[in-house]
């Protein structure tokens, strides 16, 4: 499950092989390391039919057992059962995004019980790539002191990690496409694949 990822890269870079006719993020700078919660890069098909790249906060609104009777919900980042009705209802076209990165990490554990995080890109030189994902607007407390908040929310799919991820994290593995953006926003299904990346220097 990748929680900290990297969007080393231009925003015209990301309109370009994401065909995006509109961008409304603004001036966006580089995002070295993006955390759950934190507003991020998405690229979508807006209510108004206009591919568009905007900014939306990570994690989808989690499902009621996870939340429980806690006070917040600082949502879901990552999806792995795609069958299960919460998540079922945002698979369709109108709910798809991609999310730009250039290298994700997931939490090495090392032998002394210390944690490190192990980078990945799809090769040394980081290039664009792109988590399949959905996203949806939602209203909740996220934060005690934000209290209520309506907010466009993004998670990634995920599926079994590759040979080179499997070794550090035996979970997920983000859902990943490089140049096949149009392929993830428009057609009816969702054909999910482990990401081809390989160590990255930290």
């Amino acid at each position: 499950m990748c929680n900290l990822y990297s969007i080393d890269i231009g925003q015209q870079a990301i309109r370009d092989i994401a065909k995006a006719m509109r961008d409304i993020t603004g001036n966006m700078p580089s995002l070295p390391g993006m955390f759950p919660d934190y507003f991020a890069p998405i690229v979508r098909n807006a209510p108004d039919g206009v591919r568009e790249l905007t900014m939306a906060r990570w994690g989808m609104p989690s499902p009621a057992f996870a939340i429980g009777g806690k006070k917040t919900d600082p949502g879901v980042t990552n999806i792995r059962n795609g069958s299960s009705g919460h998540w079922r209802r945002w698979l369709g076209v109108p709910n798809r995004c991609v999310v730009p990165f250039t290298s994700f990490a997931e939490i090495d554990l090392q032998r002394d019980g210390s944690r490190s995080a192990a980078w990945f890109a799809l090769d040394q030189s980081r290039p664009l790539a792109f988590f399949a994902g959905v996203w949806t607007r939602w209203t909740s407390v996220r934060k005690v002191k934000e209290g209520e908040t309506t907010n466009d929310v993004f998670a990634f799919l995920t599926t079994e990690p590759n040979a080179v991820v499997a070794p550090i994290h035996k979970g997920d593995a983000g859902d990943s496409h490089q140049t096949r953006t149009d392929r993830a926003l428009d057609e009816r299904a969702y054909r999910r694949r482990p990401c081809t990346a390989t160590p990255a220097a930290g």
